[in-house]
């Protein structure tokens, strides 16, 4: 039997057709929810005369919409990317969880063990309350310290070594592991853990174990290497004529595990699907599931002004915050320093995960997370 050429170009055609709709990617049912999300993003910035910021929404493995707006500085002509190096601010914190458990899967860090081990110096108007301090409570933010302890000295550019000499002068506001106590110096008393269990320093060892196998290409710590980036973004504080620039100070850098990250929006759609579970050889489930288990009791995010209403029991875990949202769990934290504002955020059970980067301090950005995981809830709902 014979077949003319054409009978058989349109026969394979025919075959090929079919098997790219049969291998068509499914569209998500969460991309009306992003594409109206990129909407309100955009609107809000502009009517709140935000200079600039980027957001990514992800599922899964793959970016479902990334976008960004404005410019990097107030004034200026050159505008956020995907690639604009933004700080991180305590977001910085879910970095230090991760190398910490890391450390403790292996066994070279045990939760158990006193700060007083890696730092001796450490002294409370008690020494023997600051025996009792151990590295879970310093990564779970449940030391018993008055919250912030010293962080006015930090404003004050004090030297961190300075810094950790006052604390003998305090006493607990309760045991450790009783009450939730959020610090920024005593959570960065986990570096000297880390340094010493590993043998380098945080840097090198956040770089080797995160940034690099994650392909986190402008991610960074520190105020030299932010400093150095060409595409970085501008802070921007709040005044009475509206956002003005700011330049950036070194001091909250001293406390690298607690503030000390710089990434761009694209490497933290990389760094958010790690903690989704897209890179097991990077962050295992072990470690997920350790620095996701809800620790100390979070009462204080139940009254929280844009999150009142989702909440309905909230937690510290190990450099992450473990709320429960309109009956649903959510894995989630914020930063905050001056003049950038930074989220991050994600559903286990949805597999759906959102970061939001700004270059100014507007509460815009609580009102656009809430949003947009009531609008996500309610569509799974449905």
């Amino acid at each position: 039997m014979h077949f003319k050429p054409t009978t058989i170009i349109s026969a394979l055609s025919t075959t090929l057709s079919a098997i790219l709709v049969t291998t068509a990617v499914k569209a998500s049912p969460l991309e009306p929810i992003s594409d109206s999300f990129k909407h309100r993003f955009h609107s809000q910035l502009k009517k709140e005369q935000v200079p600039g910021g980027a957001f990514v929404i992800v599922e899964g493995s793959q970016i479902l919409k990334l976008s960004y707006y404005g410019k990097r500085s107030k004034g200026g002509n050159l505008n956020v990317n995907a690639n604009t190096v933004f700080r991180l601010a305590s977001v910085s914190k879910t970095f230090a969880g991760s190398l910490a458990s890391m450390l403790v899967q292996e066994e070279k860090l045990d939760w158990q063990q006193p700060i007083n081990t890696y730092l001796p110096s450490f002294k409370l108007a008690d020494p023997n309350l600051s025996k009792q301090i151990n590295l879970g409570h310093i990564i779970g933010q449940s030391t018993g310290l008055m919250p912030n302890s010293y962080d006015n000295l930090i404003n004050a550019d004090l030297n961190i070594d300075k810094i950790i000499s006052k604390f003998s002068e305090l006493t607990p506001i309760c045991n450790p592991g009783v009450c939730y106590s959020y610090q920024n110096v005593a959570f960065s008393f986990i570096e000297n853990a880390i340094e010493q269990a590993s043998g380098q320093s945080y840097e090198q060892l956040i770089n080797q174990r995160i940034f690099k196998p994650l392909n986190m290409k402008t991610a960074s710590i520190g105020f030299e290497a932010f400093q150095q980036q060409s595409n970085r973004a501008e802070p921007h504080v709040k005044t009475k004529s509206g956002f003005q620039k700011v330049k950036v100070k070194p001091n909250y850098y001293q406390l690298a595990p607690a503030v000390g990250v710089n990434a761009s929006i694209s490497d933290m759609s990389k760094w958010l699907m790690a903690n989704m579970g897209a890179a097991p050889e990077v962050l295992s489930s072990a470690v997920i599931a350790d620095i996701t288990t809800a620790g100390v009791r979070t009462t204080k995010e139940l009254h929280r002004r844009d999150w009142k209403h989702h909440l309905d029991n909230a937690h510290y875990g190990k450099g992450w915050r473990v709320y429960e949202f309109e009956g649903h769990s959510l894995i989630y934290h914020a930063g905050w320093v001056a003049g950038f504002v930074a989220q991050i955020s994600y559903s286990p059970e949805l597999n759906v995960g959102m970061v939001l980067l700004l270059n100014a301090e507007s509460r815009s950005i609580a009102k656009l997370t809430t949003s947009f995981w009531s609008d996500v809830f309610k569509q799974h709902q449905k």
